[in-house]
C-alpha cells in the first residue's frame, strides 16, 4: 500500500514539473517571438548604428607674441567666459618699444609743423621780393628814360660823352638789380615748393610710424590672452615664467557657442536612405535612460578611409571586399545648457527612420 502511494506521489510531482516547464517554455518562446518580431519590424523601418560620437569645436589658444608668461588666470577644465583673461604675457618690452614708436610720431609731426612754418615764412619773402621787383622794374624804366633823353642830347652835342657813359652806367646798375629781383623771388618760389615736397615726404612718413605706433599697440593688447568665446578650458600645459614663442598653442577651449552634433559612421549600405533634415534619435551611453533628437545636417562626400592619412588602395592585389563607413553629421537640438552634459568623444546610439523613396 505504501509503495502504491510513493507511485502516485511520483506521478503527480512529474506532472507539475512537467507542467511549470511547459508554461516557462511557452513564456520564454512569446517573448523570444515578440522580442525577434519587434527587432525585426524595428530593423525594417530604421538604419541604426553604434559607431558613432558627440563631437564639438576644440580650438587652440594660440600665443601671438613671445615673451615671459606673467599670470595665469584659468584652471584645468575650468567654464569660461567670452572676454575672460587666461593668460597674461610679460608686456615690458612690447610697452618700451610702444613709446618709442609714439616719440617718433609725435617728431615727424613736429618736422612738418616747422617746415609749415617755413613755407609761411618763405611765401611771405616772395611778397617783399614781388615788391623789390616793382621797385626794380620802376628804377629800370626811368633808367632807360634816362639813356634814351641823353642819348639824343649826344646825338645833337647838347650832352657830353662822359655824361651818356654815367647815364649808360645807371641803366645797366637797373637793369642788374631787376635781374637780381627776379632770380631772388624765383629762389623764394623754389624754396616753397622744396618745403612743400618735403613736407609730403613728411606726411607719407607719418602714417608709415603711426602704423608702426598701431602694430605696437597691437603687440602690447597681444600679451593679454582672453576667451575667444564662452567655452570650458581643456588641460594646462604652461607654468608662470615659462618663455612661450608666436604660434605657441598654450591652451585649448571647447567652444560651446558653435553648439554640438553627432558623426555617426553608417554602412554605405544604409545611406541610401537617408536624406539631409531628417530627423535622428540619439541615445547617449552615458545617459542611457534619455534620448536625444538632431537633424541630418550633411553626409560626407567620401568614405572615412579616403580621408586617412593612408588611403586603401585596391589596386595592390590583396583585396578583401569591407562594407565602408559614411560619416554623417547631425545637429542636435536642444539650447546650449541642455547640452552642456554632453562631452566630445562620448559614444552614442543612433536611430534613423528609412525614408521610402
Amino acid at each position: 500500500m505504501s509503495k502504491t502511494n510513493t507511485n502516485t506521489t511520483t506521478n503527480r510531482t512529474d506532472r507539475l514539473i512537467s507542467r511549470i516547464t511547459t508554461i516557462i517554455a511557452t513564456v520564454v518562446v512569446v517573448f523570444l517571438a515578440i522580442w525577434g518580431i519587434r527587432t525585426l519590424l524595428h530593423q525594417w523601418k530604421f538604419e541604426e548604428t553604434n559607431d558613432a560620437q558627440i563631437d564639438e569645436y576644440i580650438n587652440p589658444v594660440v600665443a601671438k607674441v613671445t615673451g615671459y608668461v606673467e599670470e595665469i588666470r584659468y584652471e584645468e577644465n575650468q567654464e569660461v567666459k567670452k572676454g575672460d583673461t587666461l593668460i597674461i604675457i610679460d608686456n615690458s618690452e612690447y610697452a618700451a618699444q610702444q613709446q618709442e614708436a609714439e616719440a617718433s610720431l609725435l617728431n615727424a609731426k613736429a618736422e612738418v609743423n616747422i617746415l609749415e612754418s617755413n613755407v609761411s615764412t618763405t611765401a611771405q619773402s616772395s611778397k617783399v621780393y614781388q615788391s623789390q621787383i616793382a621797385a626794380a622794374k620802376a628804377k629800370l624804366t626811368h633808367q632807360e628814360q634816362e639813356y634814351d633823353r641823353y642819348k639824343k642830347l649826344y646825338d645833337v652835342e647838347s650832352a657830353t660823352k662822359q655824361q651818356l657813359e654815367r647815364v649808360e652806367a645807371a641803366l645797366a646798375v637797373a637793369r642788374s638789380e631787376y635781374n637780381t629781383a627776379l632770380d631772388a623771388y624765383q629762389v623764394s618760389l623754389a624754396k616753397i615748393n622744396d618745403a612743400r615736397v618735403q613736407q609730403s615726404a613728411l606726411e607719407a612718413e607719418i602714417k608709415r610710424r603711426a602704423a608702426v605706433v598701431t602694430k605696437n599697440d597691437l603687440n602690447v593688447s597681444y600679451t593679454i590672452i582672453t576667451a575667444p568665446y564662452n567655452g570650458k578650458m581643456g588641460r594646462r600645459t604652461i607654468q608662470p615664467k615659462q618663455l612661450v614663442s608666436a604660434g605657441q598653442v598654450l591652451a585649448y577651449i571647447v567652444d560651446w557657442e558653435a553648439g554640438k552634433w553627432v558623426v555617426a559612421n553608417f554602412k554605405e549600405t544604409q545611406i541610401r536612405h537617408m536624406v539631409v533634415g531628417e530627423t535622428a534619435s540619439i541615445v547617449v551611453d552615458a545617459f542611457p535612460g534619455k534620448t536625444l533628437t538632431g537633424k541630418i545636417e550633411s553626409l560626407s562626400g567620401a568614405t572615412g578611409s579616403r580621408f586617412s592619412l593612408l588611403p586603401p588602395d585596391n589596386a595592390t592585389g590583396n583585396f578583401v571586399k569591407i562594407a565602408q563607413r559614411i560619416p554623417v553629421r547631425i545637429r542636435l537640438d536642444g539650447s546650449p545648457d541642455d547640452l552642456k552634459v554632453l562631452s566630445a568623444g562620448m559614444n552614442v546610439n543612433v536611430s534613423i527612420a528609412k525614408e521610402r523613396r
